[in-house]
């Protein structure tokens, strides 16, 4: 399955993969997504978990406790904690994002989904979020999946990345666009 999707390949292809054929064997893919999805959220919020996960200085046996800590306070548990748990002894907690976007690429498949990578400049609201993915899935015909990434640098709009095809109603693009022209017609 993982040569399939070229999203899924090498070291955090492999553990995506493993997890995913986990919990569909467990029948918990949406349990163990939704851990995930929950962690990956800690994990852009707070820099102290990010600098945890991505540092080398701290020993497997450190790495372990501490997250142990954060999985017990944030309530997850089972397969998703476990397989956390399996990262950090394997010395491999530093692709965590890779593997949660990969699975999450395989449960979209799986489930016949598309998936969408949307940049906002803030957080939408649900209502937002809602008719964003009503819009994606009258252009696709299928349900889509959203990974959003706030990123306040593109000052407004939206840069929506949907398989190959790719809209960037950016307020930064817009700008530059502008800027260019203006040098042109200068």
């Amino acid at each position: 399955m993982a040569a399939e999707n070229p999203s899924v390949s090498g070291v955090s292809g492999r553990y995506a993969t493993a997890l995913f054929e986990l919990a569909r064997d467990e029948k918990s893919i949406d349990a163990v997504k939704a851990d995930l999805d929950r962690f990956d959220a800690m994990l852009s919020e707070s820099a102290d978990l990010k600098r945890l996960v991505r540092s080398p200085v701290f020993t497997a046996e450190a790495q372990l406790k501490a997250l142990t800590a954060v999985l017990d306070k944030s309530g997850i548990s089972g397969i998703a904690a476990n397989f956390l748990k399996v990262l950090t002894a394997n010395r491999r907690l530093f692709v965590v994002s890779d593997v949660i976007r990969a699975f999450r690429a395989l449960v979209a498949k799986f489930k016949g989904e598309a998936t969408a990578d949307v940049t906002v400049a803030e957080t939408l609201s649900d209502k937002n979020l809602d008719a964003l993915k009503t819009a994606l899935k009258s252009v696709t015909g299928k349900d889509v999946a959203l990974n959003v990434k706030v990123d306040p640098s593109i000052i407004g709009g939206l840069v929506v990345k949907l398989g190959s095809r790719m809209v960037d109603s950016s307020l930064r693009t817009k700008l530059n666009s502008i800027k260019h022209a203006m040098k042109e017609a200068g």
